[in-house]
């Protein structure tokens, strides 16, 4: 007779006797286990397991649903396998390609179809899709050896699946397979299809867009955001994949190992420098009305540098760009609103005094000089140290903040005289086709080591604020990035390859016993796909360096 073990439930933080063996699900069944919505899986011992997994011994369990951010990455990912399965029963020699997150959903495209994708076609596959879920299939996971992954994969067709496999020095793969399909997916999946019940599938540009229900309220679909601007930027970044012949993961490790890391670094960050200078040449064009550059963007995308290298392209143009920042135009520290758990909210647009940068702008343009305010954020108060600025003829004023694009920044100036750029790293380069890389992951593998290197802080500390701030961004700054004027991705190809070395060893020490444990490891995991490449090669201006150091830029 096996010796029963305790566990400890923290959704009713009960502790419990079980008998060994019990799968998760069994577990939420004899505790009744009830969340606001369907449970998908649970964390073991701060790990993320689906609930077909068996607990042998003492185990903290706490369970999840689509409301957590690991339970969303479940139910997307397994809606990608539903919709490669209901594809490929439609279209046999045909599969789906995950391209990019974009207007509220994730764009798709079909390989091996040679026909414009119509809308009989769409209805049809949501149709299928529906289907399989209504026959509730389940999602079978294998763990087997990788050669014989890889050979699984060659057999299917997956060319892409199997190259990044050889490249990835694992000796075993976890398989999932639905029905007569398998498939690898970068983490867990729900338990079967019947739990994907909200989704659906339009036509959208020249393929689909996969529809996905809202995070906290999941019997409602994501409404589609018109998002053209975001749209042509990550298609431009597709262009590039294509320029430098690397469309995914497996496509960069194998430059990196054929010693061709050098050239696509330089020619990247040639690319990017060229765009830079394509958008400083058409604020030129516009120069006798444009005084304002006004660029804004999410967290660690790279805003800083990009201003600083877009104000020496100006100088090119002859144009004298001057900035200011808008952390000098904070409120006092009795007037900063409080958000919604009575916490001082430095991120929302009343927190600065819109009313006095306002002035200071119609006072610039007018041709007057303006002593510029400092703010003390030890004192919380404003101080002035005879920083003066007045701005010539061929002066541009260039301001970059999370709130640039807002209109309510600068009412009180002519859209005329503005120019808006808005920056993010919108990476759409694709581990296979069926795994992308979420462009919120390379923006946090860039704070997790700035904030190791420059802020004092560790990868825990990053990881548990990187929800808050993911709020303050779909508050703040994603209602108005197609106000821009322009796009700018600051994602580089390589990127991943050299951040690599540096996000490692400060993720290896995120403590086990933490509820930020299960994302350190979910990063580990995503580095763990890329073949290293040292900094040394990268620029003294390149948008990395705001990162990992070594830039000629002052960001004091």
């Amino acid at each position: 007779m096996r010796k029963e073990i305790e566990i400890v439930i923290e959704n009713t933080n009960q502790k419990a006797i079980v008998t060994p063996g019990l799968s998760l699900k069994e577990i939420a069944h004899i505790f009744n286990i009830k969340l606001k919505y369907c449970v998908l899986g649970a964390m073991v011992n701060n790990q993320l397991k689906e609930l077909d997994y068996e607990v042998f011994s003492p185990k903290t369990i706490r369970y999840i649903d689509i409301t957590h951010p690991a339970g969303t990455r479940m139910y997307h990912r397994s809606l990608f396998f539903l919709l490669q399965k209901a594809v490929r029963d439609i279209l046999p020699t045909s599969k789906v390609r995950i391209e990019h997150s974009v207007s509220k959903g994730y764009y798709c495209e079909i390989d091996g179809y040679n026909l414009p994708i119509e809308l009989p076609l769409v209805f049809s596959i949501v149709d299928k899709m529906r289907e399989i879920v209504a026959a509730d299939l389940s999602f079978r996971r294998d763990k087997m050896l990788t050669a014989d992954a890889i050979k699984l994969f060659e057999k299917a067709g997956y060319t892409d699946k199997a190259k990044l496999f050889i490249t990835r020095p694992q000796l075993y793969t976890s398989v999932y397979h639905l029905g007569d399909m398998s498939d690898y997916f970068f983490g867990s999946l729900v338990p079967s299809t019947g739990y994907l019940k909200v989704f659906d599938l339009v036509k959208y540009y020249n393929g689909m867009l996969l529809r996905v229900p809202k995070r906290f309220d999941p019997e409602e679909l994501e409404d589609v955001v018109i998002q053209n601007k975001m749209f042509e930027i990550f298609q431009e970044f597709k262009d590039w994949g294509d320029i430098l012949g690397v469309g995914n993961v497996a496509a960069v490790n194998e430059e990196i190992k054929n010693g061709r890391a050098s050239e696509l670094i330089k020619v990247s960050e040639a690319l990017q420098e060229k765009k830079v200078a394509n958008i400083a040449d058409q604020i030129n064009t516009r120069s006798k009305q444009v005084k304002l550059v006004l660029i804004s963007g999410p967290s660690s995308s790279g805003k800083t540098t990009f201003a600083k290298r877009l104000s020496i392209q100006l100088k090119v143009n002859g144009l004298n760009p001057h900035t200011i920042s808008l952390d000098n135009y904070f409120v006092e520290r009795d007037k900063t609103p409080h958000d919604e758990n009575g916490h001082l909210d430095f991120e929302a647009l009343n927190a600065l005094d819109i009313e006095y940068f306002n002035n200071d702008l119609i006072k610039l343009l007018n041709g007057e000089e303006v002593e510029l305010p400092k703010f003390s954020f030890e004192k919380g108060c404003r101080y002035f140290d005879n920083t003066k600025m007045k701005i010539d003829e061929n002066g541009i004023i260039v301001i970059e903040g999370i709130h640039a694009l807002n209109p309510k920044l600068t009412p009180l100036i002519p859209d005329e005289k503005k120019f808006k750029v808005y920056v993010s790293a919108l990476t759409s380069l694709s581990f296979d086709g069926i795994n992308r890389i979420p462009t919120t992951d390379n923006r946090l593998v860039r704070r997790i080591i700035r904030d190791f290197r420059y802020r004092g802080y560790n990868a825990k500390d990053t990881i548990a604020r990187w929800e808050s701030v993911r709020k303050g961004e779909e508050r703040n700054i994603f209602p108005f990035q197609e106000e821009a004027d322009v796009m700018f991705n600051s994602a580089l190809i390589f990127e991943i390859s050299v951040l690599k070395r540096f996000a490692e060893p400060i993720l290896q020490e995120v403590p086990p016993n933490t509820s930020e444990y299960n994302e350190a490891k979910r990063l580990l995991k995503f580095l763990g796909y890329f073949c290293s490449v040292p900094e040394m090669e990268l620029p003294p201006t390149s948008i990395l360096r705001e990162f990992l150091g070594g830039s000629t830029f002052s960001y004091k």
